[in-house]
């Protein structure tokens, strides 16, 4: 199967501020920053996969970035309300 776009996070401070559709870059960060960059989207990118299926989840702004395992870490569940 021949992937025609993918989605890029724009990280700033460890945090996912929005996303983008992209052309397809083979899933290589390096190449999704360089080329958001050349469009005038300054900073750091990265692949996030719509299906989950890398990096532990879909990004979404507001997302945590771990940068040493690649990932976007669960959101914690909130704590429930206790009356």
């Amino acid at each position: 199967m021949a992937y025609i776009h993918a989605y890029a996070a724009n990280i700033i401070d460890g945090r996912v501020r929005s996303i983008i559709v992209i052309p397809y870059m083979d899933d290589d960060d390096d190449k999704i920053t360089g080329y958001c960059n050349s469009i005038g989207l300054s900073g750091i990118w990265v692949d996030t996969s719509w299906t989950g299926s890398r990096r532990g989840k879909y990004a979404s702004p507001g997302d945590l970035w771990d940068g040493e395992n690649f990932t976007f870490p669960p959101v914690p569940e909130p704590l429930p309300v206790i009356e």
